[in-house]
């Protein structure tokens, strides 16, 4: 594993009237980089060719580095480039998919917003599981062995893929069916399947929850809330379920976009308490334990009850409807405080009061 005091290291040659703040361009850079402009820092988009044109349109980017691979950021090149710009990383889930939560732990020799030690829970459902459990925060029922499946429950696989490849099956029968059809059409692989999750079928409103934990400050913020739109479930919901039985369309949760959400005031309490609960037991998991942007993944049950069944350890998408503050964020920043611009705010902070190692690793 990359030490901090590598990384703090490369910070030390860095010229600090110059930072740039770099991330890869997609899920949320368009927030990231308005939002680090706003905070008085230069910016830079990683694109591969063709995916340029979104911040050359926005004009959010101050400079565009095109590759033909993600991982090309863990070479020298690449790396040298990067470091000679005074780059510092914002890490998001697609940085996470494209180069690996292994390699961004143990190779991208970058200075990173966050902890880079923390964004294995996302790989790791079985770690991510201990994880919530410790904060006292309630999972779905969790199905070891395939051949137990005696409910309605959701086949899930690891890392960052935006609902790629999940199934919903009955019984052990339909587990097999449906994983030899998805072999075949290479939606999943072998090894997809060796690392499945299999929880109960939790019905409810899905409520993703995005906080910021202030390493400066000590405290978690609520940020805001969202709900997703997946295809082609949320199409199948459209058509009458006589007509769905006869559809053959092969439900997927491919996330496609998301919806702003706001809570009933009365959750609050309990949005507050996991998110200080998490904070809480990441430091002890993983020293420094969670730094900046985060988000729980829950769905909210007729009783009230938050059942969380994912954690995110970086900026989520879901911020995204919210580049011009959430009704959250606006409560305590007032109006144009996006998550992009909430974790600018805060390296501008800790630059200026020399505790960059509580917010770098």
């Amino acid at each position: 594993m990359i030490l901090q005091e590598e990384i703090l290291e490369v910070l030390e040659d860095y010229d600090r009237k110059k930072i740039t703040v770099a991330t890869v361009g997609s899920h949320s850079a368009l927030q990231i980089l308005k939002g680090a402009r706003e905070e008085g820092f230069g910016t830079l988009a990683i694109c591969k060719l063709g995916k340029e044109v979104v911040y050359q349109r926005f004009r959010t980017a101050d400079e565009i580095l095109i590759v033909e691979d993600y991982k090309e950021m863990l070479g020298e090149k690449v790396l040298k480039k990067l470091q000679e710009k005074n780059c510092i990383l914002v890490p998001h889930g697609s940085l996470i998919a494209y180069v690996g939560a292994e390699n961004i732990e143990n190779k991208l020799k970058l200075p990173i917003i966050g902890n880079r030690g923390i964004f294995r829970y996302e790989a790791d459902r079985s770690a991510e599981r201990r994880w919530l459990e410790e904060a006292k925060i309630k999972m779905p029922k969790e199905t070891k062995n395939p051949e137990e499946i005696s409910s309605l429950s959701i086949v899930k696989f690891p890392g960052a893929k935006g609902g790629r490849g999940y199934f919903l099956v009955n019984s052990y029968g339909e587990f097999v069916k449906k994983s030899r059809e998805m072999l075949r059409k290479k939606r999943i692989t072998e090894e997809d399947l060796k690392k499945a999750t299999i929880q109960e079928y939790v019905p409810g409103v899905n409520i993703y929850i995005s906080y910021f934990y202030s390493p400066l400050k000590n405290e978690v913020e609520l940020f805001g809330m969202d709900s997703r739109y997946e295809a082609n479930i949320d199409g199948l919901t459209r058509i009458p379920a006589v007509d769905q039985a006869n559809s053959y369309i092969e439900p997927s949760y491919v996330v496609v976009g998301n919806a702003p959400m706001v809570a009933r005031e009365s959750l609050l309490g309990e949005v507050f308490r996991m998110g200080d609960s998490i904070v809480n037991v990441s430091k002890k998991i993983a020293p420094p334990g969670m730094l900046g942007a985060f988000c729980l993944e829950t769905m909210v049950t007729h009783k009230l009850e938050f059942i969380a069944f994912e954690i995110s350890t970086r900026i989520v998408a879901g911020t995204n409807p919210f580049t011009a503050g959430s009704p959250y964020s606006y409560l305590l920043y007032g109006d144009n405080m996006s998550m992009g611009r909430r974790i600018a705010l805060e390296l501008k902070n800790a630059l200026k009061e020399g505790k960059e190692d509580l917010l770098i690793t």
